[in-house]
């Protein structure tokens, strides 16, 4: 591996982005609060440089499937976010984590044995996270604890998250194709800030950050559509560009009428 960069060079991205915005994400949550520590966490670190390293090696038409299939698994971690969020109001880490991806991944194989047209995945997430943001409601509004940090805090996080998504990845060279493709698409992030969150601050103040993060996985799927639907006819650069873009306004958008609303109910 360390004789061929380029063989690395995707994973190296991987892991410092993603490692550097859930810890950063766990410490704005316990400072500031759930809604802005789950925006930060959920930007599309991961997920948008798949899909540049998708567009320098295959075809648009591949692109434009993988974003389809994407939005539909889209879906699903919206239900695995719900999942966890119930069963950590009351359980432990240890049955409110393997519940919750047991149930992603009973989900995303059902998902992946489906041929999905691009209508029914807009519809599927069209459902699911309105339902999921209305269910989630009462499990958002918690405050977060004020805890003292240690010397070796932040480098343990850092490990924990590079170790968990090495983990993954390296999962998926020994897998079958169907498992592969499920690992590819694994909501990381989420599961990290859970591993961080749930032993520091309790079950409830973590959900709060986990059902939060629904908004961002909905703005999230709009930038999955506009690679499915540009990148055919505009090409990779102003695609991506836009599916970037789109994420980062929504929750740009979603932290800022949120503030608007608390700042009127007081």
């Amino acid at each position: 591996m360390l004789a061929d960069p380029v063989s690395w060079f995707p994973l190296a991205i991987k892991l410092i982005l993603t490692a550097g915005i859930v810890v950063t994400a766990s410490i704005v949550a316990e400072r500031v609060g759930a809604l802005t520590g789950a925006l930060i966490a959920t930007l599309p670190v991961t997920i948008w440089p798949a899909y540049l390293f998708l567009s320098l090696n295959h075809e648009a038409a591949y692109v434009a499937d993988a974003a389809r299939s994407g939005l539909v698994i889209n879906a699903f971690s919206g239900l695995f976010l719900l999942i966890y969020a119930t069963l950590a109001q009351k359980q432990g880490i240890v049955i409110s984590l393997t519940l919750s991806v047991a149930s992603w991944i009973a989900f995303a194989a059902l998902a992946m044995s489906i041929a999905w047209k691009l209508e029914s995945a807009i519809l599927l997430n069209l459902i699911i996270f309105p339902v999921c943001l209305w269910l989630s409601s009462s499990m958002r509004a918690v405050s977060m604890p004020q805890i003292k940090r240690a010397w070796y805090d932040l480098p343990m996080r850092t490990f924990m998250v590079c170790a968990l998504m090495t983990t993954i990845i390296e999962a998926g060279n020994w897998a079958g194709p169907v498992l592969t493709g499920i690992l590819a698409v694994y909501p990381i992030s989420s599961t990290s800030l859970i591993l961080i969150l749930q032993p520091r601050i309790g079950g409830r103040a973590a959900a709060a950050v986990l059902a939060s993060s629904l908004w961002s996985l909905f703005g999230i799927g709009f930038s999955l559509i506009a690679i499915n639907l540009l990148i055919v006819p505009l090409g990779a650069v102003i695609s991506l560009a836009v599916a970037l873009a789109i994420p980062i306004t929504w929750n740009l958008t979603v932290w800022i009428v949120h503030r608007q609303m608390a700042s009127a109910a007081y």
